[in-house]
């Protein structure tokens, strides 16, 4: 049975979530703070994190910066849980390192599709421990990456990116594709979000946009990993 941390403060949303989840057949445990949650998740590992952003103390985007800076639960899906809704509140929470983004009020049979989803990408994701393409070499389990031997130094977004782009290696990705699996099932910010990636990304494998050795785009569709 999966197991769920919900942490809110809202005990309302807490005891909601809670009654909803485990009808649907998970197992649920509530915190009404992200200190309690950090020590629960340090303790034993849930298989998905429903997090509010705000908190009391410490708000969610602190707690899942310090969650994916740890090498146990960096790996772990994240969904972040919030009143606020508009994009620049989604990139902020995403680029901290949330797998997805619902906005409050929410409806509990869409959660448990969310929730569903995270565990599939979780599980897709675990079968790939080491990714090669040219002299580049991702660790999935370490979220270590090197180029020729030296370690490249990648945010998570930017460390998500090139691990589906390399998953998919010489397929063209398309832009909503890759929004949508990188930041999220229903994230609808502007494509810069993701070119911007893109392009930190390029710099800094060193990779020359004009006449790139490892992410090529393809004009109108997205982009492709080029694995030799």
């Amino acid at each position: 049975m999966p197991l769920i941390y919900a942490i809110e403060d809202d005990e309302n949303i807490r005891q909601l979530v809670k009654t909803a989840m485990e009808a649907f057949g998970y197992e649920v445990r509530t915190f009404e703070n992200a200190e309690a949650g950090l020590a629960a998740i340090q303790a034993h590992l849930p298989d998905v994190i429903l997090f509010d952003i705000m908190l009391p103390d410490m708000d969610g985007v602190t707690a899942v910066k310090k969650l994916r800076a740890d090498p146990n639960s960096a790996h772990l899906p994240i969904m972040m849980l919030t009143a606020k809704s508009s994009e620049i509140d989604k990139v902020t929470g995403l680029d901290a390192g949330a797998d997805d983004y619902m906005t409050k009020p929410f409806g509990l049979l869409e959660l448990k599709s969310r929730v569903q989803a995270l565990l599939r990408r979780a599980g897709q994701s675990a079968r790939h421990t080491i990714l090669t393409g040219q002299d580049l070499r991702l660790d999935c389990d370490s979220r270590d990456i090197t180029q020729g031997g030296q370690p490249v130094d990648l945010t998570f977004k930017e460390f998500e990116l090139l691990k589906l782009l390399m998953e998919n290696a010489d397929r063209v990705m398309s832009r909503s594709e890759l929004l949508n699996q990188v930041w999220g099932i229903d994230f609808e910010g502007e494509t810069r979000t993701l070119d911007m990636h893109i392009r930190t990304l390029r710099q800094k494998l060193r990779d020359d946009a004009e006449n790139p050795r490892y992410i090529r785009t393809i004009r109108g569709v997205g982009y492709r990993f080029h694995r030799e």
